[in-house]
């Protein structure tokens, strides 16, 4: 050790820094998902026809969550139970390079998505004439994906996953037969859990440590995980006009909710790193310690239109925009007085998605449904990284509705996304260049159950 002095003031330069950039990556993630893990899925019956109508078509208690004003719409009490399965597809197609131009090792990490569930409970209660309450619990961002172990984009992401609950309580008031007002207060908790390969040979081959060729890029790989949750309140106001009989209008916003989320960031370390960083004079390192950082899930405002006919047949749109601008800037403090704070500039846009749908009621107990939509990622290619190879996409989907009973009815959506090609142009702290495109396609299917009382 005595022919590479190691100071405190040169390592801040490179290996702390490497710190900073790997857990920052990984706290970063939640913001990464975007309108592409944006979790709408709390109804099957829009999802059906590609959410059009969805807080303006009636007779769907999930209104609880996406539009209370909507309540209004329900004389009797109502209970429904949605639970939808996501399955998503992103497979990579490219390579990469290390900091001395070798190639990256591994392959392409299969298929980083998968199928996953998401649970869906709505409660509407009349108390008065014009007064309904509610409540419901949703999940309204989520995000996992999940890359083998020793894959060429490892030092990019490993495991990302994000999950956001909401737990909401709603009231409605009715002003009039054609004009509703509602709000909601919002309890919502956040979870993460996100891992990436980190390239100690890289640190240790390079400056101030130069102790190459004993080390050298991808010969002492680690891995790094943050681990965090945060509880946060939050609202929603709605409101829905019947200018006739036959046509509704629904406004709704959603307020964002901006976490403060404690963690901790866990190091595996190979036994030949932790033998040079534990030499004296050498600051702790790569230690397990607390991180912390801040995020919001985006503000959210839609409007959504239903038109009854004098036939069987029933249309309507949906227009909504979300916030994701909120996520410009990410600014992480470390516990570890070694680990400088950093603010990095991730660039995030806000986005629109927009839908048009049908119901068609072939008799008193049936209906069918489809739709088309289209949804804006608010990705970009200089900041898209593996963790979310998002990209924009296009719905289509159809459903059906059966009521055996009057009380009773049951839903089931289905929808197919085409997902345009996530390019990705990622660099490391450690000066791993990974270049490629992830082909991504998604699929959807809900069912449901309506009971009222």
């Amino acid at each position: 050790m005595s022919k590479h002095p190691i100071t405190a003031p040169r390592l801040a330069g490179l290996a702390l820094a490497t710190l900073s950039v790997a857990v920052a990556g990984a706290l970063v993630s939640p913001v990464a998902f975007a309108s592409g893990f944006q979790i709408s899925e709390n109804t099957a019956q829009a999802l059906g026809r590609a959410y059009a109508g969805r807080e303006a078509a009636g007779n769907d208690a999930s209104v609880v969550l996406n539009n209370p004003a909507a309540m209004v719409d329900f004389d009797t009490y109502a209970v429904q139970l949605d639970a939808t399965a996501i399955n998503v597809s992103t497979q990579f197609h490219g390579s990469g390079t290390d900091a001395i131009g070798q190639p990256l090792s591994g392959g392409n990490g299969g298929n980083g998505g998968g199928v996953h569930g998401i649970p869906a409970i709505s409660f509407i209660a009349p108390i008065a004439q014009n007064w309904r309450i509610g409540f419901g619990i949703d999940a309204p961002f989520g995000l996992v994906t999940e890359y083998n172990a020793g894959w060429v984009g490892r030092y990019s992401a490993l495991k990302s996953s994000v999950k956001s609950m909401d737990f909401v309580g709603s009231v409605a008031w009715a002003i009039n037969p054609q004009f509703s007002l509602g709000f909601s207060v919002i309890a919502q908790k956040t979870t993460i859990d996100l891992s990436n390969a980190v390239n100690y040979g890289a640190v240790l081959a390079a400056p101030p440590f130069g102790l190459a060729p004993t080390f050298l890029p991808q010969s002492a790989d680690g891995v790094a995980e943050v681990r965090g949750d945060n509880w946060k309140w939050g609202w929603q106001i709605g409101a829905e006009w019947k200018p006739t009989t036959q046509d509704t209008l629904a406004l709704n916003y959603h307020a964002k909710i901006t976490h403060h989320i404690n963690g901790q960031a866990y190091f595996t370390v190979p036994a030949s790193v932790q033998f040079v960083l534990s030499q004296p004079g050498v600051p702790p390192l790569f230690q397990s310690g607390a991180a912390s950082g801040q995020f919001a899930t985006p503000a959210i405002a839609s409007l959504s239109y239903w038109h009854k006919t004098q036939g069987p047949v029933s249309f309507g749109a949906e227009v909504s925009w979300t916030g994701w601008s909120s996520f410009s800037r990410l600014a992480i403090d470390f516990a570890n007085p070694y680990q400088p704070d950093i603010d990095q500039y991730y660039g995030w846009k806000n986005t629109w998605f927009g839908s048009v749908g049908m119901d068609y009621q072939m008799s008193n107990n049936w209906t069918l449904r489809g739709g088309l939509a289209y949804d804006q990622t608010p990705t970009q290619n200089f900041s898209r990284d593996p963790r979310i190879p998002d990209g924009a996409r296009k719905w289509i989907s159809v459903g059906a509705g059966y009521s055996p009973t009057p009380n009773v009815t049951l839903n089931i959506g289905y929808a197919h996304l085409f997902v345009d090609n996530g390019n990705v142009n990622d660099m490391s702290s450690t000066g791993d260049h990974l270049v490629g495109s992830f082909d991504n396609s998604g699929d959807l299917l809900g069912i449901s159950m309506q009971y009222k009382f």
